[in-house]
């Protein structure tokens, strides 16, 4: 049993429909499991097993009844805390929801739902979405199963932890810079971040108060698994107008290209004297880029179409922008106070504080650099990148509301914490998929991940591109321990 917890999605369901095991066997899997072993994570911090039991039991009578099942039927899931679960606390790690009872699902839970899914668990994240690490005042903190003394990555830590431990069979998580990238780095699992507005994110509680309509600029919501066609299968199930849009609106995603990496014209971008990446994980990059040469793909080394150093400037004031909306109102009039002193020469409030003009400009200037990476995947069909400059690093708790007093090591130095921005930057700013690879380990045992981008609402090109990575290079590999 304990090599079944460890199968895809689609293989779990594979096995409810044919009889191999009953979805409430399971469950009770998956939950034992966590009884057993996330005391050493603490990534599943909500559960509802008699709700998640009732499910499964009308689930194998769907199947006993011989109807037609969902692709993902009979499969218990957990789910971040920022989505809002009928029936579950959704804190979305901050203090201020932390006893918010949702009454109904978001839009993509419902999706997973009608799919089959048995939801029997929120994953925990750090307050409001706001770091690459996973603690808070309402859970505690989250361990990466591969070394409990560092991080699992944020905001989705949780999600990524409780997938490498096998304590569920999928997740949900959400992504504006980096929150499934980095976890799914950090934790060796697979993630996707979708191209934006294709999946529908109302019913989120990650910086907004429950029931915001208003969405998030850049900010989208994906799957994240333990193998390659996880991603596939999520997007399938994900992906398509929310229901004001539903009437009139279709989706229909281009296929990839290939089905086979000597199919696939590539681009490499694995280093950038802008933002250093350890030289470990860049090793690991190039071997994964001869593995891919080896097949027949064709690639290119070189920077992207919009260097680092300019689409960081587009980026952070827009996302710091967006991180201005959380604010109390009292908070906010503090940073405004600020941002009159910074003056001309700006600073963090400043990007906090930006008025709707000057968002405006800014988002004109992402336009044009929305154009020049279309351009570039004219002749590219897909991007490899880092994800991060590192590996999962120690836990640092230190407070750091503005990323100033945190540091990273990279081949011995220290390196701004605000370095984890720049490699999500080109994707999150120009709106593209980007789906992570496990690729390799440190010498530590460290999970070490691949960034690969597609051009917009070419999602299926990224994840079938790192299904056949996986195909050749292998893919997740179980902790020890669990």
């Amino acid at each position: 049993m304990t090599d079944l917890a460890f199968r895809s999605a689609g293989q779990l369901a594979a096995a409810v429909a044919a009889k191999e095991v009953s979805s409430v066997e399971l469950l009770d899997h998956y939950l034992d499991r966590v009884e057993q072993l996330d005391p050493k994570v603490n990534a599943v911090v909500a559960r509802d097993d008699e709700g998640a039991r009732a499910a499964a039991l009308e689930a194998d009578r769907a199947v006993a009844r011989g109807e037609q099942l969902g692709r993902l039927h009979g499969v218990p899931v957990t789910i971040k805390d920022s989505l809002e679960v009928a029936g579950m606390r959704t804190t979305g790690g901050s203090a201020r929801w932390g006893e918010h009872v949702s009454t109904s699902d978001a839009e993509s839970v419902a999706r997973l739902k009608s799919a089959g899914a048995i939801v029997f668990g929120k994953s925990n994240m750090p307050p409001d979405a706001r770091d690459w690490q996973t603690y808070n005042d309402v859970y505690g903190t989250t361990n990466n199963p591969w070394d409990p003394t560092r991080g699992p990555g944020g905001s989705s830590g949780g999600s990524a932890a409780a997938l490498a431990a096998g304590l569920t069979g999928l997740e949900l998580g959400g992504d504006s810079a980096g929150s499934i990238r980095v976890p799914a780095h950090f934790c060796g699992v697979y993630g996707l971040r979708t191209s934006f507005g294709i999946v529908p994110r109302y019913g989120s509680v990650s910086g907004h108060a429950p029931g915001t309509l208003a969405d998030f600029d850049m900010a989208v919501l994906g799957p994240l698994g333990r193998h390659a066609d996880d991603l596939d299968l999520g997007l399938d199930i994900l992906a398509g107008a929310d229901h004001d849009r539903a009437p009139a609106w279709r989706l229909e995603l281009p296929a990839a290209r290939s089905t086979t990496l000597r199919g696939f014209r590539v681009a490499a971008w694995l280093e950038d004297p802008f933002c250093p990446v350890d030289s470990e994980l860049t090793a690991i990059m190039r071997a994964t880029l001869e593995a891919v040469r080896a097949e027949g793909a064709v690639v290119v080394e070189g920077e992207g179409p919009v260097g680092l150093e300019e689409t960081m400037s587009l980026y952070e004031p827009l996302l710091m922008a967006q991180s201005g909306l959380v604010e109390s109102d009292e908070s906010y009039a503090g940073l405004a106070d600020l941002a009159a002193a910074e003056g001309a020469a700006g600073g963090f409030a400043s990007d906090l504080t930006v008025s709707f003009r000057e968002w405006h400009a800014l988002d004109e200037r992402r336009q044009h650099s929305r154009r020049r990476w279309a351009e570039f995947f004219r002749d590219v069909d897909v991007l490899l990148c880092p994800v991060t400059p590192t590996a999962a690093f120690p836990h640092d708790q230190q407070p750091d509301p503005t990323w100033s007093v945190r540091t990273l090591r990279v081949d011995g130095a220290d390196r701004p914490y605000r370095d984890m921005l720049t490699w999500m930057a080109p994707s999150a700013v120009n709106h593209l998929p980007a789906a992570v690879a496990p690729v390799g380990a440190t010498r530590d045992g460290l999970p070490v991940g691949i960034q690969v981008i597609a051009p917009y609402l070419h999602d299926r090109t990224a994840v079938q591109f790192v299904r056949c990575l996986e195909k050749v290079i292998g893919g997740f590999r179980r902790p020890p321990g669990f």
